[in-house]
Formats: C-alpha cells, sequence, structure tokens
C-alpha cells in the first residue's frame, strides 16, 4: 500500500454558534472537534475526515485554511 502524502495545511476551525438545541450527534462532533466553548479556536491537520465533521456542523462553526 503506498504512503498517503500529508501535506502540512491546517484547518482552524471556530465555534461561532452554541449546539445547544441541536441534535445529539451534532453536539458530540463539535465536541470531538475540541470546540468545548463559544468562539473557541482549534486548529487541525487538513483531511477528508475532517472536513466531512466540519460538514456536519457547518452552520455552527466559521473555517478558515
Amino acid at each position: 500500500m503506498p504512503k498517503k502524502e500529508t501535506s502540512g495545511k491546517t484547518i482552524r476551525v471556530t465555534l461561532v454558534r452554541s449546539p445547544i438545541g441541536y441534535t445529539k450527534d451534532q453536539k458530540a462532533t463539535a465536541l470531538a472537534l475540541g470546540l468545548r466553548q463559544m468562539h473557541q479556536t482549534v486548529e487541525h491537520p487538513d483531511n477528508p475526515a475532517l472536513r466531512g465533521m466540519i460538514q456536519k456542523i457547518i452552520h455552527l462553526v466559521r473555517v478558515e485554511e
């Protein structure tokens, strides 16, 4: 199996809306991204799994590449 290239790209994700009142899986996704407080920003390496998580809660976060 060929080794995948890891790009040095990172994505900054900021929680801009509260997950209160949304479904359990959306709350869990925010927690899994490390977003625990409003306006908290975290950086993650860019990969398809992260993009999927962000897409699930795109209405709650701001994304910067």
